[in-house]
């Protein structure tokens, strides 16, 4: 039932009802406090008058009762015959009365004397009334008389006959009304407290009765009451909508009548739900506790919309549900469906297509989304230069099978393969979808018929899978085709619709937005990689310092700027270089490659390692400083980290600095790993003018010097400090005896991640040491004859190496150099031959000047000296040292070939051709 709420009545309708307890329980209670009122008032009156009648029967009985027991008491008859009767019958009379309570007694003879009297004085006196004989004619006579004085009075004569039956006089015996009601007040007051009770005891029930209705009716008034009614009516018989109460004990209470239409149920009041032989679904769903909202249920050929809750809140157990008629709103809810979920499936692939920029996971992602909420079957194909990065060719139907997927087949149907070519001849549908650049629609492939398909065979297999449908889509992204996406439904799925072929269009459309972003940072990285490929080390340049190795792996996001080097340094020496610049892509490559170029020059003038990052440093600088402003922080190379160190065969000794890079790790030849404490700069670009500190560390012969930049050791999940214990534990699971190449190759598995975000580079150097007995040093004094004697030192020392084919040469190179260094140079004054891969000649001397080749004028008599150094080493140089510098020479080891006076006279004319001399 509707009830109206207080707060929607009308105040002018309120400003017109009289002052009267508006609610149906005060008047009700109004009403029977005035009932009981009147029936206490009534029944007090009926029993005053009943009291009334009561004391005049009352009167006359006692007054009957004294008279009667007087007069036929045995002395009364013996007195009245005695000579003196008064004396007798006066007391006797007296204490009659008094014991009775009558107001008197008297006794008269036949003639009228009185025998006994109230008024004593009386006695004796005769009462001349002629009704006296009529009373004693009587049995008995009673009489009723009213006084001013005295009211109302009951008098009653009994004659008194002897034995003979001879009237002897009558006893007469009277009593008022008022002394009778006097005895009966008691009682009248009694009558009236109980009707008090009872009219308090009336007045509280009818206040419980009145709490209660008050309760039950929510204390509203007649008018309210009223018009819940017509509302309870309206609801029962106007409105369209079945409204249906369950009670507490699962019978019906209320059913209106469109309820009563839509479950064919005439007269459901009073029934349970199982008697009105619903539909399962509908029956649990009225028989449970729980809610619902527009939940629609079949109900006799209806499809009804059900709506649940409980009464609990607002009445007695159970429940009320609605019931609306939606068979006709089925198929436009049908739509709504089918629309709600074809734009949930276009929001999701916004947002699951395309994650990656990967070309064949763009393209199965595109699969995922769309089995099976769209289709059985997706095959995706595209264009082989999209795979590749490529610009696609503007008409083409050769296409590579990316991704082939299926679901809800007991069997797989077939289908051709990921990585196979396919050519659609120009009777398919897919050729024609790619000729129109619009999707193609075959509803029906049994009337289609299975001869426009590329291949016969495969297209009888999917129509004995189930097939029954196709809808094909090219993959088109800024105005160019990359490739065709074909959906396919199977057995138990409806056949595609036209309202299909937008969506389809539709998601297809995200698709190639997303394979072309893929397809162009796939030429990017391609074209990066390239670069970077070109810029670093294609392989290990030969030098017999130590045994090297290398893995370089670029990040899969992107290109970084991770670079390596090992360069070949004069004396036998190595220089290690392991180096990273910020960001990626092509411009982390092309940086990369200026830096490892700045490198390699700057090695060229064999710089101590802290001097090499120094001038590394400034040239980072400077080319930040040039670069414009517009270009933006991604152009800037500040932040660059490198490691440079520089191994010495014949000392077994590297000098090692750092610019912001992770420090080496070093594996002794006993397995023991350890990371020296490399002092550590800032990275390249922020140092300024702060000095770069280097370490000097010994390497014993078969130590194993690991380079590695931070993509090896840092990632997501794994910071610095897991990353190193990672790379410790995989250096020492290597064992003391591999190789650079084994090591790698573990570094490499143990640290990899599944996905790398980062470049990597490792470089792994095993030490070697130059024997002592390969070594040969003397000084040599300023006097020019001690070239003679350097010549002669030098000589010995080739005979004992077995090099004696190489003396004169040897002789020729190295007395060019002494006799620089005791012309130019300052004591001290040494030389060095080293046997080596070459054999290295060095001259060293206190002086920072260093010569110069130049070409000898035909007038000049020396200045060819360095000419035939040049000529007859592999190569030469200066680099100098805190002392001074060394010129050194490396010759090409010739065992039984020396150069003799011919070659040198040869050497000279070639000179004199060129100068004209």
């Amino acid at each position: 039932m509707v009830r109206p709420s207080r707060q929607s009545r009308p105040s002018q309708s309120r400003s017109r009802r009289p002052r009267l307890p508006r609610s149906i329980a005060a008047q009700v209670f109004l009403l029977q406090v005035v009932v009981v009122l009147v029936l206490v008032a009534a029944v007090v009156a009926v029993l005053v008058w009943q009291a009334r009648r009561d004391a005049e029967r009352e009167a006359r009985y006692r007054s009957e009762a004294v008279a009667q027991t007087f007069a036929n008491a045995p002395g009364t008859i013996a007195a009245m015959q005695g000579p003196d009767p008064s004396s007798v019958l006066q007391p006797a009379a007296e204490a009659a009365r008094v014991r009775t309570g009558v107001d008197f007694v008297a006794v008269v003879s036949n003639d009228g004397t009185r025998y006994a009297d109230p008024n004593p004085q009386l006695l004796g006196q005769r009462i001349v009334d002629p009704a006296l004989q009529a009373v004693l004619r009587l049995d008995v006579a009673v009489s009723t008389t009213h006084s001013t004085d005295r009211g109302l009075s009951v008098v009653t004569a009994v004659p008194v006959h002897d034995a003979q039956g001879t009237s002897l006089g009558l006893v007469a015996a009277g009593i008022t009304v008022g002394r009778v009601n006097s005895m009966v007040a008691g009682r009248v007051w009694v009558v009236i407290g109980g009707g008090v009770a009872a009219l308090a005891l009336c007045a509280g029930g009818a206040a419980l009765i009145s709490r209660r209705l008050r309760r039950q009716t929510h204390g509203l008034d007649p008018a309210e009451v009223t018009r819940m009614y017509e509302h309870h009516d309206a609801v029962l018989h106007a409105v369209r909508e079945g409204v249906l109460i369950t009670g507490g004990d699962g019978r019906i209470v209320l059913a209106n009548d469109e309820a009563r239409r839509l479950l064919s149920a005439p007269d459901p009041e009073g029934r349970t739900v199982q008697e009105l032989h619903l539909e399962p679904g509908l029956t649990r769903l009225l028989e449970s506790g729980r809610e619902a909202t527009d939940e629609v249920h079949a109900a006799g050929g209806r499809l009804l919309a059900v709506n649940k809750r409980p009464t609990d809140p607002y009445g007695s157990a159970g429940s009320v549900a609605t019931l609306r008629d939606t068979t006709e709103l089925q198929e436009l809810t049908g739509r709504a469906e089918v629309t709600r979920r074809r734009l949930s499936l276009l929001y999701e692939a916004g947002l699951h297509v395309g994650t990656t920029l990967d070309i064949a996971r763009t393209a199965d992602e595109l699969a995922e989304i769309s089995i099976p909420r769209f289709a059985d079957i997706v095959t995706v194909d595209l264009l082989d230069p999209v795979l590749t990065g490529e610009e696609p060719p503007p008409a083409g139907t050769r296409m590579r099978r990316v991704t082939a997927r299926s679901a809800g087949f007991a069997t797989p149907p077939p289908l051709q393969p990921a990585g196979d070519m396919i050519v659609f001849p120009p009777t398919t549908a897919m050729a024609t979808a790619l000729a129109r650049g619009r999707a193609v629609l075959q509803a029906d492939l049994h009337t289609s018929g299975v001869r426009r398909a590329p291949y016969p065979d495969q297209a009888h297999g999917l129509l004995d899978a189930g097939v029954h449908s196709l809808l094909t889509v090219p993959l088109q992204a800024r105005g160019t085709v990359l490739g065709l996406v074909t959906f396919w439904r199977g057995p138990d799925s409806p056949p595609f619709e036209h309202d299909d072929v937008s969506f389809a269009e539709e998601i297809a459309a995200r698709a190639a937005v997303a394979i072309d972003n893929a397809r162009r940072y796939t030429r990017e990285h391609t074209m990066a990689v390239t670069l970077q490929r070109s810029l670093l080390p294609r392989g290990l340049p030969e030098q017999g310092a130590l045994e090297a190795a290398y893995r370089y792996l670029p990040a899969r996001a992107g290109v970084g700027g991770d670079w390596f080097d090992v360069i070949p340094l004069p004396g036998a020496r190595v220089a290690l270089v392991v180096g990273d610049v910020v960001g990626h892509g092509l411009h982390a490559a092309a940086t990369m490659g200026r830096l490892r170029t700045a490198v390699h020059n700057f090695s060229g003038l064999d710089l101590p390692p802290d001097e090499m990052l120094g001038h590394l440093d400034d040239l980072v600088s400077s080319i930040d400083r040039d670069q414009p402003e517009h270009d933006g922080d991604e152009a800037q190379i500040t932040g660059a980290t490198c490691l440079y160190a520089v191994y010495d065969p014949v000392s077994g000794r590297a000098t090692v600095a750092r610019a912001g890079h992770p420090g080496p790790a070093l594996v002794t030849p006993d397995g023991t790993v350890a990371f020296p404490d490399v002092p550590v700069s800032l990275p390249l670009g922020l140092n300024g003018s702060r000095p770069i500190d280097s370490i000097d560390l010994d390497l014993p012969q078969g130590s194993r010097l690991v380079l590695y930049t931070d993509g090896l050791v840092e990632g997501r999940g794994r910071d610095l400090g897991t990353g190193l214990e990672m790379l410790r534990a995989a250096l020492a699971s290597t064992g003391p005896d591999a190789d650079p190449e084994q090591t790698c190759d573990a570094v490499i598995t143990a640290m990899l991640g599944p996905r790398t975000s980062d470049d990597i580079a490792l470089l792994v150097a095993r030490t070697r040491v130059v024997a002592p007995e390969r070594v040969a040093v003397w000084e040599v004094s300023s006097d020019p004859a001690a070239v003679s004697t350097a010549r002669a030192e030098a000589d010995r020392q080739l005979t004992a190496w077995g090099l004696d084919g190489m003396a004169f040469t040897t002789e020729l190179v190295l007395s060019e150099l002494v006799t620089n260094a005791i012309r130019y140079g300052n004591q001290p004054i040494g030389v060095r031959l080293i046997h080596d891969r070459t054999l290295i000649c060095e001259v060293s001397d206190g002086s920072s000047t260093a010569p110069h080749l130049r070409r000898a004028a035909t007038t000049d008599e020396g200045g060819r000296g360095l000419f035939l150094v040049a000529k007859f080493a592999t190569r030469w140089g200066t680099r100098y040292t805190l002392q001074g510098k060394v010129i050194w020479a490396e010759l090409p080891i010739q065992e039984g070939i020396d150069a003799s006076g011919e070659d040198v006279t040869d050497a000279l004319l070639d000179q004199w051709d060129d100068t004209g001399w």
